[in-house]
């Protein structure tokens, strides 16, 4: 099963305009053979648009030549042509375009809500922004705050989303690794035995250990006269 950005609208465009079998693909978008056939037939998806797979990059003509032939093939996810282009590591702070700098604070509150897990160092270098302008927007105490709203920086054109990827990756393994460790120290004495806790439970009272309780005549004999 390939991992396909927007299934039902890719399975749309599929049956639209191929002859792939339901199986196929319901097998390529990740979804239930019946679901596809309720898109075939009008009740799932009603009005959905198709995307196309290949203009998409996600699919190649070959291939869906490759399963109309053949029934029981089933079409793999075209490689990516972008996922393994090594980007260039800047030096210094990144620079900015004037008109795009008011867009630093939505971006801002996008992590805060969505990652917080990213540090601030980490948003300051990605976005170029300062950690004093993170805290003002955190707190709400930036001169715009009332304005501001959460927007991906990828669509800001303040970062590619490769290096929003490769941000957001390396804060979730942090956070797993300091979650791991803390658990590890956090280790306590544990609950106590289940027999020290039944032997707790049947202690005697000293002030009646070793005799029967007392009775009432017993209580009350000090008072007669």
């Amino acid at each position: 099963m390939a991992d396909i950005l927007m299934p039902k609208a890719t399975a749309v465009w599929l049956i639209d305009n191929t002859t792939l079998s339901f199986e196929q693909v319901a097998d390529f978008c990740g979804l239930h053979k019946l679901e596809v056939k309720g898109i075939a037939d009008g009740d799932v998806a009603e009005n959905m648009r198709g995307v196309d797979p290949i203009s998409g990059g996600e699919l190649t003509r070959e291939e869906i030549r490759k399963g109309e032939g053949n029934p029981e093939y089933r079409l793999k996810k075209a490689e990516s042509k972008i996922a393994h282009i090594p980007q260039p590591k800047r030096k210094g702070a990144r620079y900015t375009p004037v008109a795009r700098r008011q867009d630093k604070p939505d971006a801002i509150a996008w992590f805060i809500r969505n990652h917080p897990e990213v540090s601030d160092a980490q948003i300051s270098k990605l976005i170029g922004t300062t950690k004093a302008t993170i805290t003002n927007v955190r707190d709400k105490s930036h001169w715009n705050s009332q304005n501001i709203k959460p927007v991906d920086p990828v669509t800001l054109g303040l970062c590619t989303q490769i290096e929003l990827d490769e941000v957001v990756n390396k804060a979730v393994d942090r956070r797993k690794k300091m979650e791991a460790q803390a658990g590890i120290e956090g280790d306590g004495p544990g609950l106590r035995p289940a027999e020290d806790a039944d032997a707790a439970s049947q202690a005697v009272d000293p002030d009646t250990a070793g005799g029967d309780e007392p009775n009432a005549d017993d209580i009350f004999s000090n008072f007669k006269g």
